[in-house]
């Protein structure tokens, strides 16, 4: 599997493991090949880990169990915070001190760090000051549905991970990575999970050059935009991306539909300047923000919202034939991996075309409503 994130650049040559509970997890039993490895590691760090968990095996791999009686509420994991991974202008850098050593380093590739930078990453947990290592905690597995995930005490200068509710000795304990969607799992940790709750679509919108009032849009999309802030949907340049989510069955505010897409479309499908100079005022009588409300005019309205439901619908096409084509049954002579593969692609795309259709049906009832009225 090859990925892709802004922090740059892996490939994962090996099958990844899944750590998702998504199915039932196979009756297992402790790994006595791990034996030593809690002791040696807390022999290292020089303080206690844990006593109430234990390594085992799993349909997915190896995992942590209870070894005790554990209450909701306990600390089952401690650990001092390991060296902080930081990684500016990655490869170059490296590359770079090792060609000041050309007798004692290995000539590093691309191909090679990346393969290194992914093990390393896939492994790490994030935190507001970085990236860390915590060995143990690794072994813990993922459920979208929990409520334990490992802690950052700043403070301290340690991780915990608190019991989301009882575990009895053998139980599974899993935490919840992040509520993170297929395409940051597959991306960032190798699986992916069926029926993701946090499932998301990335859409990419841009003012046509050949619109006649493309340098009035622009001025004032311009005029109006924000700080390019991670996760946030506003406005940032000639292009915009909006990140829509699954809208709920009978919701009336189309949550899930960000606000700054609907306004987006409102602007894009404007006919006059007239109409721009109209939205620039409502905006300075309002909080700043660009066509926040709906259009005064039923059909400018309807035809903003057609636009954007005319490339959902087209996002929607694609996903539908990119899953047709990864149902055609694969060859006997395939290998293990592809098969991995395009189960894993399966699983984003089906996922992402559910957040898709789910955004098209508030669209077209949003629509049809406003044509009834």
């Amino acid at each position: 599997m090859i990925g892709r994130n802004a922090r740059g650049c892996y490939e994962i040559s090996h099958p990844p493991v899944n750590r998702n509970i998504g199915c039932n997890v196979e009756a297992s039993h402790i790994d006595e090949d791990c034996n030593d490895f809690l002791p040696w590691l807390e022999h290292k760090a020089g303080a206690d880990i844990s006593s109430a968990l234990a390594i085992g095996k799993s349909s997915y791999g190896r995992t942590l169990y209870a070894a005790e009686y554990i209450q909701t509420g306990d600390c089952i994991l401690k650990k001092h915070s390991a060296k902080r991974l930081k990684f500016k202008k990655e490869f170059l850098a490296v590359k770079s001190a090792f060609d000041q050593f050309p007798d004692q380093c290995l000539d590093v590739t691309f191909q090679e760090f990346s393969y290194a930078y992914g093990l390393v990453t896939s492994r790490a947990w994030e935190s507001s000051r970085g990236v860390s290592m915590i060995p143990f905690a690794d072994f813990l597995n993922h459920d979208g549905t929990s409520d334990a995930y490992v802690l950052s005490n700043e403070s301290k200068k340690h991780s915990e991970v608190i019991a989301d509710h009882d575990f009895a000795p053998g139980d599974e304990v899993l935490i919840r990575y992040g509520k993170f969607s297929n395409a940051t799992l597959l991306l960032d940790f190798g699986f992916t999970v069926s029926c993701n709750s946090y499932d998301q679509v990335q859409v990419e919108l841009n003012v046509p050059q050949h619109d006649r009032l493309y340098k009035q849009k622009m001025e004032l999309l311009d005029s109006h935009r924000t700080p390019n802030v991670k996760n946030v949907n506003e406005f940032t340049s000639s292009r915009n991306s909006f990140t829509i989510r699954e809208v709920r069955t009978g919701s009336r505010k189309g949550k899930g539909i960000p606000q700054s897409l609907r306004a987006f479309c409102r602007i894009l499908t404007c006919n006059s300047q007239h109409e721009l100079n109209a939205l620039a005022i409502e905006a300075a009588q309002n909080d700043g923000r660009l066509a926040r409300y709906p259009l005064k005019d039923k059909n400018r309205e309807v035809a903003a919202h057609c636009h954007l439901l005319s490339e959902i619908s087209r996002l929607s096409e694609e996903h539908n034939q990119y899953i047709k084509f990864l149902l055609v049954p694969t060859p006997p002579c395939a290998c293990g991996k592809s098969v991995l593969r395009r189960r894993l692609a399966q699983d984003l795309l089906a996922g992402e075309l559910r957040v898709l259709k789910s955004a098209s049906a508030w669209l077209e009832n949003y629509c049809s409503t406003l044509w009834t009225n």
